[in-house]
């Protein structure tokens, strides 16, 4: 796992200046720590920070080619190198290293901009072709490694894996972009394809890009791959559930190659504890475990990660963090580079600062949730479709909008349809409501946080064309794979895989993901929904095929996450703490709010009338951005 940047000249034939480059690099050292260097040719400079996984001693980078007609900076790891490796070899291509960067780029010159579709992994990339006189961008399918670039008014193109990198140029732009404050409002990240400033962008998972010498304007990215959008098998019962183990173990298996010590999470839930159950069945040596827990009941599962390393007898590493661990809070602004406001970051921090002391590798569970539609907002979303499929929508748009004006909490109807659910919600459109639905503020609650001079800068702008923009790839899915889609574009991108890069590589960790791996990920998709979804339980499929692995009560108990008790936090030892930020000057003189409705929010949490801590937490990550970037 690495950092990489870069400049090219679009303009000039001139070599990018070495002490621009130099200072770029070092702001992502912790990306690399065991080697760094960099490659300069007139237009073009590369720079690349590296942490040691594979072929430690014979894979630096920049990496040229055997012909040197190409040059490589990569992050990430290729699984099915080796494969790659000899088919290349057998059509003539030179190998002098043993590892998979250079695979990419002999892969690179034999098919081009294709050869993103032979690479099963993790990456992001930048290969510079000196005969082609162009630079190549690519990152993964699923976007778990990220790639940040910009266009600056000289005509520098310049790129990063942090933001961070990009904003160590003298030229960046930092000028906020509107529309991504009203996302941020409502997602608590800042959606693919950009980021908070308005020249800058993140290059969106499955995507490409291609520069050419003279580049007036910036090309449009190239989208090779997709989550799949038609049904390809329908197996279910045994059939399903032996498949998932067998597809799964295959994924779980590839991504055990490492020469340095190597490990896996384990929260004790479903996701973690099935890739260690598949990890013990498939190395000889026992599983280096890694759990945290919390000195509160309510947020500690260490008792059923437990039970899960004593059934495979891993080693088992463990720390208890106090409930009360908010000192992380100034430095996450410093580790996401832009507004950021998943309060589970604190605990994925903590845990991959413990898995570092033990292990550079380390398998996580994440995707599984987006993947075979665990999370609860499933169900209530397809409850809440029924009740909207019972009357057409030009019946319910007016019916329900004027009452939801009036009325918005639906307080009156089965407890199933109260969380979240408002009457705006059932007067809308399936897409509509599930965004409504996810939002941290609903549109309501941000037309009255924002002041009148900034809706009128966003001119009738929604969050909601976010999830527009997927509309016709999903208007032929059902409800519950809708919401999966969108999940899987938006949250697992710009939350969870943020998440989780930004913290372990801030303690320079390597996290794999094995459900996303590409090939799992376009069988299991296009699964029938029923099949995950049954008698209430999520994940159905999923869990009926590890009961043989894993304990009833790790697969069937209600999900915990892992959670930080921010309602207590904001009406105790941080109430003074939020205020002064909430009301700073950075907040007051930004002209983004209404500065009453920020006093209401505070005051009504702090009597209690309201839970607040989630709208509160997002402005208190908003106010500590601004605190940086001013």
């Amino acid at each position: 796992m690495c950092g990489i940047a870069g400049i090219y000249q679009l303009k000039t034939q001139a070599t990018p200046d070495s002490a621009t480059l130099s200072k770029m690099n070092d702001s992502q050292w912790h990306r690399g720590p065991d080697a760094g260097d960099y490659f300069y040719q007139p237009t073009i400079a590369l720079a690349h920070r590296r942490l040691s996984i594979i072929d430690i001693a014979g894979s630096p980078q920049p990496m040229q080619s055997a012909n040197q007609q190409a040059c490589i900076v990569f992050n990430g790891e290729i699984y099915n190198y080796r494969e790659l490796r000899q088919q290349l070899s057998d059509k003539g291509y030179v190998f002098n290293t043993h590892g998979d960067t250079e695979t990419i780029l002999n892969a690179w010159l034999e098919w081009g901009e294709d050869c993103v579709h032979q690479l099963r992994g993790m990456f992001a990339f930048a290969i510079w072709d000196r005969q082609r006189q162009c630079l190549f961008l690519a990152r993964d399918r699923l976007g778990i490694k990220p790639m940040f670039y910009s266009l600056l008014e000289n005509g520098e193109f310049v790129f990063g894996s942090e933001l961070k990198v990009l904003r160590q140029h003298p030229l960046f732009v930092s000028t906020l972009r509107d529309s991504t404050i009203e996302d941020y409002f409502s997602f608590g990240y800042v959606p693919e394809p950009y980021t908070i400033y308005q020249h800058s962008y993140k290059l969106a998972p499955g995507h490409s890009l291609l520069l050419r010498h003279g580049d007036a304007t910036l090309p449009q990215p190239k989208q090779y791959w997709d989550i799949p959008t038609q049904w390809q098998h329908s197996v279910s019962g045994q059939q399903l559930e032996a498949e998932i183990i067998s597809r799964f173990r295959e994924a779980v298996d590839i991504r055990l190659v490492a020469e340095v010590p190597l490990g896996a999470f384990l929260s004790g839930g479903v996701d973690s504890s099935a890739v260690v159950a598949m990890m013990a069945g498939l190395q000889q040596d026992p599983v280096n475990t890694c759990s945290i827990g919390f000195d509160s009941p309510e947020f500690n599962e260490t008792d059923f990660a437990r039970q899960v390393a004593q059934r495979y007898h891993t080693h088992h590493h463990e720390d208890i963090v106090s409930q009360n661990d908010f000192e992380l809070l100034d430095k996450l602004a410093d580790l996401y580079d832009e507004p950021y406001a998943d309060s589970s970051a604190i605990p994925t921090y903590r845990v991959c600062q413990m898995a570092r002391q033990h292990v550079t590798v380390a398998l996580s569970g994440d995707g599984a949730d987006e993947l075979f539609a665990g999370y609860r907002r499933y169900k209530l979303h397809l409850h809440e479709e029924r009740f909207r499929q019972w009357l057409p929508l030009a019946l319910r748009r007016p019916l329900f909008g004027v009452l939801g004006k009036i009325y918005p909490k639906l307080d009156w109807a089965p407890r199933f349809l109260r969380a979240k659910t408002t009457f705006q919600s059932l007067a809308l459109d399936t897409v509509a409501a599930y965004h409504n639905s996810i939002a941290i503020l609903r549109q309501d609650q941000r037309d009255r946080l924002f002041s009148s001079a900034f809706k009128q800068r966003l001119n009738g702008y929604s969050s909601l064309e976010v999830f527009r923009r997927y509309g016709d790839k999903v208007k032929h899915f059902d409800p519950m794979k809708i919401a999966q889609y969108l999940d899987m574009k938006t949250y697992l991108v710009g939350d969870i895989l943020t998440k989780v890069d930004r913290a372990s590589m801030a303690h320079s960790l390597e996290v794999r993901v094995p459900f996303l791996d590409h090939k799992f990920v376009e069988w299991a998709f296009t699964a029938d929904s029923a099949a995950n979804l049954q008698q209430g339980i999520g994940k159905y499929s999923l869990k009926k095929a590890l009961q043989p692995y894993l304990p009833q009560d790790v697969l069937y108990r209600k999900k915990m996450g892992f959670a930080v008790p921010l309602a207590e936090w904001f009406r105790g030892p941080l109430q003074q703490k939020l205020q002064d930020k909430l009301l700073s000057d950075a907040m007051l003189n930004s002209g983004y709010f209404n500065v009453a409705e920020l006093k209401q929010l505070l005051d009504d949490h702090k009597r209690g009338v309201k839970d607040n801590s989630a709208p509160l937490w997002t402005l208190l990550m908003f106010a500590a951005f601004l605190e940086r970037a001013g």
